[in-house]
């Protein structure tokens, strides 16, 4: 996987090392992958301050989405 952005950094994608030599035709460009994880991984979380350092940390909005385990866990006790 190559981590590539337009020319202006507007667009950052993850691509297979084969769409990455088509891409660099067209315009793009390697960029690290810490930029792919600030602006498109990252977006979804809120710095919150860490009650033990006392430090700003991003943190997940978090769901209340069951686990497959959990799932798996209560169809097996239902069934006995």
């Amino acid at each position: 996987m190559k981590t590539m952005a337009n020319q202006d950094e507007s667009v950052v994608v993850r691509v297979s090392e084969e769409k990455a030599e088509i891409m660099q035709h067209e315009g793009f460009h390697f960029v690290p992958k810490s930029m792919w994880k600030e602006q498109v991984r990252d977006v979804n979380r809120e710095p919150e301050v860490n009650q033990e350092t006392g430090n700003l940390e991003l943190k997940e909005k978090k769901s209340n989405k069951m686990s497959k385990s959990t799932k798996r866990h209560l169809r097996k006790n239902k069934k006995n």
